[in-house]
């Protein structure tokens, strides 16, 4: 038994194929692709363990196409190129057969390496499918970009990972001859995060740790296997994402000593500082914002500061940043503003725009009456004009509610004096 259960379980036909149903269902994005055999070019972003490897493969297969595989670690040009000739060589220019070439870990290549692939990809000398845990907008030049559909795996839900429990137990060649019961999943799934090969590898672990016959599963006997078994960090693997959150998390309850450690540990583990700078972007707009505005300028500034300065002097730059993140005050005012004006379009649809505050660039858009009642701020006392800006089926709507911190609660006594009773600042 060489192969980790992951492997043995790993589908090779669409209909074995466990969640991402917005992609391969009856309605799926990529369903009719693959029914017909026209695969694009494309680019599957999403966390460790969604099924990106796998899918690739049964798209090949499904399609009756040539398929080749790299990975972005251990790959250079001279690779590329050499697949690129035997890809060449298996079919006519601009073919619907063309052979697919897999790129595992794509955002791991550089620019040169990214840019070798390009022609192949415009010419139809391969289709490309590319892998990524990272924004592909980041780590995928816009030349290959525009030539790809970027395709969002989601982790593994509740119900997804349980099937992937039955299944293992019931139909691979070694665990199918014992004797399972699985009592209690609430820890496997945690512990898993929506990642199935983390699940998978977890599940194998507290198996082969019973010497039972009978092997009965409940949380306790999950959490004192996985206790005594912990891994080190891997920027590529199961903690990737468990030390960036717990990082996050511990910068926003504002505790910089945790922020320090668990930087240190992502810094030690080889993680990609630009990975974590960008993270850092993230929150001092989310979890800052207008508490303290000049957050947002310190941590754009670190990302641009590692970006230049590499390892290991960077982790002074990081460390920097997130100390001061830790200890600034808190405020995710802006981002639930901008998630209720969302959720209000989701529910009013595309509402039309006030005929006052319209653009009138044309003559007949000024006889139409386009912006004739604006009123130009400038021109009223105090720089405010008391008027409308919403659209009239939703006017009066408050997204924007300001904290309690003393930047805001300025912001707040600025709008109720200007907007008296209107929005109940």
């Amino acid at each position: 038994m060489n192969k980790p259960l992951a492997e043995r379980l790993r589908p090779s036909k669409l209909e074995d194929y466990i969640s991402q149903s917005h992609l391969i269902g009856d309605e799926g994005a990529l369903t009719q692709h693959i029914k017909k055999g026209l695969i694009p070019s494309m680019i599957f972003w999403g966390p460790p363990g969604t099924g990106k490897t796998t899918l690739a493969s049964i798209i090949a297969k499904e399609s009756g196409r040539p398929f080749y595989s790299l990975s972005a670690i251990n790959s250079g040009v001279k690779d590329i190129r050499d697949v690129i000739n035997k890809a060449k060589q298996n079919g006519e220019l601009f073919s619907s057969k063309s052979p697919i070439l897999f790129i595992d870990e794509i955002h791991r290549f550089s620019k040169s390496q990214q840019d070798s692939l390009l022609q192949a990809v415009e010419k139809g000398w391969i289709t490309l499918i590319g892998a990524t845990t990272e924004n592909p907008s980041f780590e995928v030049i816009s030349a290959l970009l525009s030539r790809c559909q970027v395709y969002t795996l989601n982790s593994f839900d509740k119900k997804d990972l349980e099937m992937l429990l039955k299944r293992a137990i019931n139909k691979d060649e070694y665990l199918s001859k014992k004797i399972i019961i699985l009592n209690e999943t609430s820890a496997l799934l945690r512990l898993s995060g929506g990642d199935a090969r983390k699940l998978l590898n977890i599940f194998e672990l507290i198996v082969n740790s019973q010497e039972e016959n009978e092997i009965i599963i409940n949380d306790k006997i999950v959490l004192q296997v996985i206790q005594s078994n912990t891994t080190h960090y891997d920027k590529s693997g199961d903690q990737h994402y468990d030390i960036i959150s717990a990082f996050i998390k511990s910068i926003r309850g504002s505790d910089p000593n945790a922020a320090v450690y668990w930087l240190a540990r992502m810094i030690e583990g080889g993680e990609d500082v630009k990975f974590i700078a960008r993270r850092l972007i993230i929150l001092a707009s989310e979890d800052i914002g207008n508490a303290n505005p000049t957050a947002l300028v310190i941590a754009n500034n670190t990302f641009q500061a590692v970006s230049v300065i590499g390892h290991p002097e960077s982790k002074i730059i990081l460390s920097q940043c997130a100390t001061y993140l830790a200890c600034s005050s808190k405020s995710n005012s802006s981002y639930k503003a901008i998630g209720k004006a969302i959720e209000t379009i989701k529910q009013t649809g595309n509402l039309t725009v006030p005929i006052e505050i319209r653009n009138a660039p044309s003559k007949l858009m000024k006889e139409l009456g386009y912006g004739d009642s604006y009123k130009y701020a400038h021109a009223y006392e105090n720089n405010f004009a008391n008027q409308e800006f919403l659209p009239n089926e939703i006017e009066g709507t408050k997204f924007y509610e300001p904290g309690n911190s003393s930047r805001e609660i300025s912001q707040r006594n600025f709008l109720k004096n200007l907007w008296k009773e209107k929005y109940d600042y």
